[in-house]
């Protein structure tokens, strides 16, 4: 009898507590973007010594069924493309391509997928989710991010591309502009380290919060502390940084 008590007071095992079930692995061309699409989990890639891109994908799950979740892999002319395939409320996942699985219909959105990404020298990187953090550390090449509730990590040799809406931008760059460039939130903060030889025209602004930068700035127009309108250096392309809810800062590698 008191081997029957401590069992019924036992808590009992999650229905799906994980399935770590999708591993990848493949040598890219040089100049080839490794794209990673999720929906509901984080996005995790770093750089790698090796020749290989190398793709882990972790599925977890209170209450739907990670077997429910597809992963599938396109490859293209440019690279190759892996997602996160949500069904929806017909049970249907559809395909990479299609998107249709981020329609707001899913059926298991409790299922989250957490990606980790290893991105050798010489290969691209582009990642999305929606609700996840972004974090793209120690690559070597041109690398984005974004998300929408998480925030944001991009550091690279190369140049960068980052947004989100509900979280911190944290951005290096090691290499100048190259085109005009955004970077936003709505709710955060948004921090840019840039090459010390950084010339461009800069156009920032937030509503709740402060503009501080590391590098001379020649002002044009009216001085105002959450509004910054002038040039960096001999001008060139346009940065464009803006938050409501957060501060900027421009620093200076």
């Amino acid at each position: 009898m008191i081997v029957f008590a401590l069992a019924l007071l036992a808590a009992p095992a999650p229905r799906h507590p994980v399935a770590d079930d999708f591993h990848w692995k493949k040598k890219l061309a040089a100049g080839q973007t490794i794209h990673i699409q999720g929906i509901n989990g984080s996005v995790h890639a770093t750089g790698s010594t090796g020749s290989e891109v190398e793709v882990s994908a972790t599925k977890r799950a209170r209450k739907g069924n990670p077997d429910d979740v597809k992963i599938e892999v396109v490859e293209g002319s440019d690279g190759v493309t892996i997602c996160a395939l949500y069904p929806n409320r017909h049970g249907e996942t559809g395909h990479c391509n299609d998107r249709h699985h981020d329609d707001g219909n899913n059926r298991d959105d409790d299922v989250t997928v957490d990606f980790t990404v290893s991105v050798p020298a010489g290969i691209l990187f582009d990642g999305s989710t929606v609700n996840g953090e972004m974090s793209v550390l120690g690559l070597s090449d041109d690398a984005s991010g974004s998300t929408v509730n998480g925030s944001v990590e991009v550091a690279t040799k190369g140049r960068a591309k980052a947004s989100t809406v509900n979280g911190q931008v944290r951005v290096t760059m090691g290499k100048a502009l190259d085109g005009d460039e955004d970077f936003s939130t709505v709710n955060g903060g948004i921090t840019l380290t840039m090459p010390a030889d950084l010339a461009c025209e800069i156009r920032a602004n937030t509503v709740n919060g402060s503009i501080d930068s590391d590098f001379p700035i020649t002002v044009t127009g009216k001085m105002n502390p959450n509004s910054l309108r002038g040039s960096i250096g001999s001008g060139g392309h346009l940065l464009r940084l803006n938050t409501v809810n957060g501060s900027i800062r421009l620093r200076k590698a």
